[in-house]
């Protein structure tokens, strides 16, 4: 595949660890928002380096957006999904789809079956 290649450029950022996950996480928040330690909460065994290098990321890809509020103390820091990020849930949502089509659910997602799930 191309350098230039569209799926290959989304892929390269999409394609890391917890980058889907974190949208999920996203998805299921008010109104699609969450604050950085909801997410750190709700993802565990994602550190807090790493959380922060996805956000960007996305933040960079258009995918969410991030509101500073630094008239308090500590500094709150909240993320929504954009419009794209929004829509990329029905990728997701695809990619779920085929998964359990395909058996491919029985890897345990800590559900009692992946049905279950937010989509």
């Amino acid at each position: 595949m191309q350098e230039g290649c569209t799926v290959n450029a989304t892929l390269t950022y999409l394609g890391k660890k917890w980058t889907l996950l974190v949208l999920l996480e996203l998805y299921k928040g008010t109104e699609y928002t969450r604050r950085f330690s909801e997410l750190k909460d709700a993802l565990p065994g994602i550190t807090s380096k790493v959380l922060s290098a996805r956000l960007k990321e996305l933040e960079e890809e258009g995918l969410i957006w991030k509101q500073v509020e630094a008239s308090t103390f500590p500094v709150k820091s909240e993320y929504g999904l954009t419009e794209s990020g929004v829509e990329i849930i029905d990728v997701i949502r695809e990619i779920k789809r085929w998964a359990l089509k395909w058996k491919i659910d029985n890897i345990a997602c800590g559900s009692q079956d992946c049905r279950d799930c937010v989509l």
